[in-house]
């Protein structure tokens, strides 16, 4: 099914794949094309000729293409993130935003979850979007990944999104999901600083079977890349004959899951399909082709085979643990088993017992899900729906909800009868809500298995409480699969098994939705408005400066492969406090380390008081504590991977916290998060010996970084022992630099710089 290229390769007239670019081998694929011959020299430019260059270079605005500073075309956030972004930008001197900013409402928009919470959000970013000019698109209309695809997409643009589904490639929009306060620099006329990264062609041939769905395809990938950090922090540029036989929908639906394979951005040719797809949104004019050159070269690629995907499902507890439903079923034994040894490994006291779903050869689950930017677009739920048309979900435990990704989807699903088809079978459909996809909507019973088309499945995520011994089970599916699954009232069943229509339905957007409803005001900035602001909605508190040593603390040691955001804030209901940075901090590591608020704020207030701490006496060397703050620290092997919130990293900061210490960093997002909040991305060889409560010594930490110093020796205070542990700070830029000695992105600002 899938072919990976671990070296640089070709891509020769967009549809011959060349993994070796020896000149004679690039020459012998142009000759067969009907094409000129390249020099050698023109091979070595051939990065030039892919449309990542054309994107990035576009919108750098340094002189040095290795070295990129991009300004990006639109924003977009949603009501977790964009309260805490406007009061940062706000903060620093913002008075109207400098391209279209969206808000959108498609998180928190349970506004019976923590009282007024919700709505007070909402109607501070209608305030905010009237006093600033931004955009609107009020609680239910639409997701945010959806609303951008129909309205700001455009061949060629760049978006940047404070989620980190924000991936529009397959309208030739180059789009990056990162923390709130990347987009408080685009805000404030800054700019996005990074290193020119890697470019990945993903070259598809052929077409995909009846039965499988884009979910499918992007498991499939995601299986196969995620683990081996193949294309980590890359753009993944998608080209070769097989994207024609592709729908834009069905393309949407595998490009918004590059996301899981923990690549920087994605990008895809753009034909006559996306051409129709603008225009149907009444934008024929954000059109243009984008192909890659004659000679376009990549520094690595894999060919993925369509026609051979099987319908797949990815596993609890990530969107990598992949398996066809045909290998799961045969092996459903020993899998679920060891599902449960994992939960248990990590939750002693907790057995989810999902090897009990496994009966006589089939496995049966009680929920289906098909929602969000992934899995409700218009075609996914329209093959659902022919698939159960004339048919009934059942009336034992097994239930379907389905979200329509928009207002507009919505409608044109109720207009050619998908909806109704839906509803007769005993599907529940709803409206335009990411709930089920981060534990804050149909949350799963314990014990058992939940199958969603949406983006992600990571542990604690979909609403456990662990504490209170409840683990809630998601696996991934495509809609199809998920539909054949409700026609046999739960028993997991891969579409590919089943008899259902093949259709093709037209589609027609209703724009007066939008035009009804969302408010627009970019351009239309009011100084005179006043901010709504609700009494959940509170200003970052004072942080300091980094001091000359820094003395460290470690309050929580995390030893799993990979911790995910999820897991050091958790996501669902803990969303309605993101406007209070104080409140949610309560929560922080609460699923993965219940004890490291407590501890955190203890070394918070030991940092106060350290003149007179009898602790800090005891420690074998004198401390100048006028020039020294001491800080609470996390260890994780690998933290960071999933969502791009930024309160991940502000949480930690908010209790004290000045460092985190990894062996690698899951997303170059929540690294830029940790220096954004004045947290050290520290980076060590090997796991290292030291334990919850011990102490680490960074003596002249200040003028280190001032000077560009890549790597310190630290002083590790363990049981009355010292020991030197090298901590590695690799890549700041001049900026990140600036950032970390105020001591966060916020202090940057005040300080004029």
């Amino acid at each position: 099914m899938i072919t990976l290229y671990n070296q640089k390769t070709a891509l020769v007239n967009g549809d011959r794949l060349v993994p070796d670019i020896s000149l004679e081998k690039v020459n012998y694929a142009l000759a067969e094309a009907g094409l000129p011959a390249v020099t050698p020299q023109e091979i070595e430019k051939g990065k030039e000729n892919t449309l990542a260059w054309s994107i990035l270079t576009a919108h750098n605005t340094s002189k040095d293409p290795k070295q990129l500073k991009l300004k990006f075309d639109a924003l977009a956030s949603h009501d977790i993130t964009y309260v805490g972004i406007i009061q940062t930008a706000r903060a620093s001197g913002l008075k109207e935003f400098p391209v279209p900013y969206v808000l959108t409402n498609c998180h928190n928009s349970l506004c019976a979850v923590g009282g007024t919470i919700n709505e007070d959000d909402h109607l501070f970013g209608l305030s905010a979007a009237k006093k600033y000019g931004g955009v609107f698109v009020p609680a239910h209309l639409a997701v945010i990944h959806q609303y951008m695809r129909e309205m700001y997409s455009g061949c060629g643009r760049m978006i940047l999104g404070s989620d980190s589904h924000t991936r529009y490639g397959a309208l030739g929009t180059m789009a990056i999901g990162e923390g709130g306060p990347e987009l408080v620099k685009q805000l404030l006329n800054r700019t996005y600083d990074i290193a020119y990264p890697d470019t990945v062609c993903v070259y598809l041939e052929n077409e995909p079977k009846k039965g499988v769905g884009p979910h499918d395809v992007a498991l499939a990938i995601i299986g196969e890349v995620f683990k081996n950090g193949f294309v980590k922090n890359s753009v993944m540029e998608f080209t070769g004959p097989g994207v024609a036989g592709l729908s834009v929908d069905f393309r949407n639906g595998i490009d918004v899951m590059t996301t899981e394979t923990a690549c920087l951005s994605s990008i895809w040719v753009t034909d006559q399909k996306v051409y129709e797809y603008l225009k149907a949104h009444g934008r024929e004019d954000a059109f243009r082709v984008l192909k890659p050159g004659d000679v376009a070269v990549y520094d690595r690629a894999i060919r993925v085979d369509l026609s051979k995907m099987e319908p797949m499902i990815a596993l609890p507890f990530h969107p990598s643990n992949t398996y066809t439903i045909k290998e799961f079923l045969k092996n459903a034994p020993d899998l679920l088993a060891e599902i449960d040894e994992e939960v248990k490994r990590k939750n002693p006291e907790i057995d989810v017992a999902l090897k009990d779903l496994y009966k006589d050869g089939k496995v049966t689950v009680n929920q289906g899900i098909i929602a969000g930017c992934s899995g409700g677009t218009f075609e996914n739920i329209c093959a659902a729906a022919d698939v159960l048309d004339g048919k009934s979900v059942g009336t034992d435990e097994f239930v379907l909800s389905v979200y329509p990704q928009s207002q507009p989807v919505f409608y044109e699903l109720n207009r050619n009868g998908s909806v109704n088809k839906l509803m007769a079978a005993g599907a529940v459909i709803k409206t335009a809500f990411c709930g089920p996809c981060f534990g804050a909507g149909d949350v799963p019973a314990n014990n058992s298995l939940s199958i969603r088309h949406t983006t992600r499945n990571f542990p604690n995520r979909e609403g456990s409480k662990p504490g209170d011994g409840q683990i809630a089970a998601v696996a991934l599916m495509d809609a199809r699969s998920i539909a054949a699954t409700a026609l046999n009232h739960g028993v997991i069943t891969p579409a590919t098994e089943i008899d259902f229509p093949d259709k093709e339905y037209p589609y027609t957007f209703s724009g007066e939705i939008y035009k009804n409803r969302v408010y627009n005001g970019y351009k239309k900035a009011d100084p005179s408005v006043s901010l709504r602001l609700g009494p959940n909605i509170k200003d970052w508190p004072e942080m300091e400066p980094l001091k000359e040593h820094l003395l460290l603390k470690v309050a929580s040691f995390i030893d799993d492969p990979v911790t995910t955001t999820d897991e050091l804030i958790p996501s669902g209901e803990t969303s309605s406090y993101r406007s209070n940075p104080i409140k949610l901090a309560e929560f922080a590591l609460g699923r993965v380390d219940p004890g490291y608020v407590k501890r955190a704020k203890e070394i918070a207030r030991l940092n106060q008081n350290k003149g007179q701490a009898e602790e800090l006496k005891q420690l074998p060397f004198d401390l100048d504590l006028d020039n020294t703050v001491l800080g609470s620290v996390i260890y994780a092997n690998k933290p960071g991977d999933g969502s791009a919130r930024e309160q991940a990293a502000s949480v930690q900061k908010v209790l004290g916290g000045y460092a985190n210490i990894a062996l690698e960093y899951a997303t170059k997002r929540y690294r830029s998060n940790l220096v954004n909040w004045g947290l050290l991305p520290f980076i060590v060889s090997e796991k290292p010996s030291f334990k919850v409560g011990d102490y680490i010594y960074i003596e002249g930490i200040r003028s280190g970084i001032l000077q560009g110093k890549r790597e310190f020796d630290a002083v590790v205070i363990s049981g009355g022992e010292k020991s030197v542990l090298k901590l590695k700070l690799p890549g700041l830029t001049d900026g990140e630099r600036d950032i970390l000695l105020e001591g966060s992105l916020i202090n940057y600002y005040k300080s004029g710089k």
